[in-house]
C-alpha cells in the first residue's frame, strides 16, 4: 500500500474541508491509505512511515499557522539533519480569504512550505493549469480554497475548489505509487555528527 500522510490545521473548518477532499482524491488511487493528522498529532514517526506527504494550512497574516510551522521545526527539520524525507513526495494547499483576488499571502505560504520539502530532499508535486477547478483554486504551487470575498467576507469554500483539492490528492497519490520504494535521488555526503544531533534534538536554550 502507498502511505499518503496529510498534515493540516484548521481555524473555521474550512481547512479540514479541504483536507478530506484530498484525502478522497489520493484515495481514489489504487492501493492508496492515507491518513488525516493534525500538525500537533503529527509525529517524527507518521513522517517516517509515509511515502507522500501532503501539509496544508489556513491563512495567518500573510503565512502558514503557527501549529504547521511547530510541525515543520519540531518533525520535518529533525528528519532533514537524518536524511529521512529524501525521495518522499510532497505538496501543499492552503485556504484563506483577504482582499484581493487571490486571498493575501497564499503564494508565500505555500513556498515556504515547499522550501521547507525541497530542503528536506523530497520530490514536489505542484497544481497544472489543467486541473478541473484550476480557474477558482489554483496557484501553480497547490490548491487555495478562497474561503473569504474580495472584501473580506466569510463565503466558505465550495464544491469546486474542493474538486481541485480532489484532483490535487489524486495527482500526489500518483506520482507517489510510481516512485514507491525507488531510491533515485544521489546519496554520499556526510550526514550531521552526533553532537550536532543531540544540540539539535535536545536544545538548551
Amino acid at each position: 500500500m502507498t502511505q499518503i500522510l496529510i498534515v493540516y490545521t484548521t481555524l473555521m473548518g474550512n481547512t479540514q474541508q479541504m483536507a478530506e477532499a484530498i484525502a478522497s482524491g489520493a484515495q481514489s488511487v489504487e492501493e492508496s491509505h492515507v491518513q488525516l493528522k493534525e500538525a500537533q498529532d503529527a509525529t517524527k514517526d507518521d513522517v517516517r512511515s509515509c511515502d507522500g506527504l501532503i501539509i496544508g494550512s489556513p491563512m495567518r497574516h500573510r503565512t502558514a499557522d503557527s501549529r504547521i510551522k511547530k510541525f515543520i521545526e519540531d518533525v520535518c527539520e529533525q528528519l532533514w539533519l537524518t536524511d529521512e524525507m529524501v525521495g518522499k513526495v510532497g505538496g501543499v494547499f492552503t485556504v484563506g480569504g483577504g482582499y484581493g483576488d487571490c486571498g493575501a499571502g497564499c503564494e508565500l505560504a505555500q513556498l515556504g512550505l515547499l522550501g521547507a520539502m525541497a530542503a528536506g530532499g523530497m520530490i514536489l508535486v505542484t497544481l497544472p493549469k489543467t486541473t478541473p477547478g484550476f480557474q477558482v483554486a489554483g496557484m501553480h504551487w497547490g490548491v487555495h480554497g478562497r474561503s473569504g470575498g474580495a472584501a473580506m467576507e466569510p463565503i466558505g469554500i465550495t464544491d469546486e475548489m474542493k474538486l481541485a483539492g480532489y484532483h490535487h490528492g489524486a495527482n500526489i497519490a500518483r506520482v507517489t505509487a510510481e516512485l514507491r520504494g525507488k531510491d533515485l535521488l544521489a546519496r554520499g555526503n556526510v550526514a550531521p555528527s552526533e553532537t550536532l544531533l543531540q544540540q539539535f534534538t535536545q536544545p538548551t536554550g
